[in-house]
């Protein structure tokens, strides 16, 4: 089979790569350095626009965040050509404004995970001191943002993201700790994914659809399994129009971000000490670099 010509890539559930304007279907079974990624990656035609699917968590939603293959997942999107990833993700909110049923579109992040999730493609003899001040890709978020607005949402731009271990909800204590930090979301997934899609040079931005309120609001229920499924259900047909009008937005708009560029003063091994073993092992992130 010959690779695809796949610049964006869509991170989530099993309801978008179902869409039905979705042609010329292909699943593709990848490995990489790192295994095998969460499940195969369905490429089709969207809008005129070959687009990359993943389900983070696999199909029938088996691997939990933990035990989610990041760096698989990302270094196979990476070897395919992918400089644009989208990731659809549920999340709690820790602001009154950041209601239930709303998008946000998040500028910050902060990693509170403990296990470890595989955080780097470096080591073995490279060391990269990748930058993250401003984690998302903001030509990127822009854009996802205007069009999720025009498909009907109601879009915040801005706020900061914790990515907490899982797979249980947190505690009202801990909910309100995050609130005292001045923290607005809080999910499972994005980190380490937002800092490996930097590494790979990828544009990344998050469409965080707000499920519920955490467990810090006095009048509303903790959240529970049920209400995280119902909330992206009844946000599916959203998403699935915001992504329909932003790939091909996507496709036409160039890079003109810092992320294609982020290893370049990152590297900070001399170039003869790295191993050509590790050199050939990180190939699609690195070749550039060792020319």
């Amino acid at each position: 089979m010959s690779q695809p010509d796949v610049r964006i890539a869509v991170i989530g559930g099993s309801g978008l790569y179902r869409m039905p304007q979705l042609t010329g279907v292909e699943e593709m079974a990848v490995n990489t350095p790192f295994g095998r990624p969460s499940d195969s990656i369905i490429v089709g035609t969207l809008a005129g626009v070959r687009v990359a699917f993943l389900p983070r968590h696999g199909r029938g939603h088996v691997h939990m965040p933990s035990e989610v293959p990041y760096r698989a997942n990302i270094f196979a999107l990476k070897t395919l050509g992918v400089e644009k990833v989208i990731s659809i993700s549920a999340c709690g909110s820790l602001r009154e404004d950041y209601a239930p049923g709303h998008i946000v579109v998040p500028d910050q992040l902060f990693d509170n995970t403990r296990d470890e999730r595989g955080r780097t493609f470096f080591g073995d003899g490279l060391v990269a001191h990748i930058g993250v001040a401003d984690p998302f890709c903001p030509q990127t978020s822009r854009l996802l943002a205007e069009h999720t607005r025009a498909a009907g949402g109601t879009v915040h731009e801005g706020g900061a993201f914790v990515t907490i271990e899982g797979p249980r909800f947190s505690s009202k204590a801990e909910s309100n700790v995050y609130r005292s930090w001045g923290l607005s979301l809080v999910g499972m997934t994005t980190a380490p994914e937002a800092y490996l899609a930097r590494e790979a040079e990828m544009c990344y931005a998050v469409m965080a659809h707000v499920t519920d309120y955490d467990v810090w609001h006095e009048s509303e229920q903790p959240v529970t399994v049920d209400t995280v499924i119902q909330r992206l259900n009844a946000n599916l047909e959203l998403a699935q129009q915001s992504i329909l009008t932003l790939v091909p937005a996507l496709a036409e708009t160039p890079r003109t971000c810092a992320c294609q560029h982020a290893l370049a003063s990152a590297i900070i091994t001399d170039r003869a000490s790295v191993p050509a073993k590790t050199i050939q092992r990180l190939k699609p992130l690195v070749a550039k670099y060792f020319s």
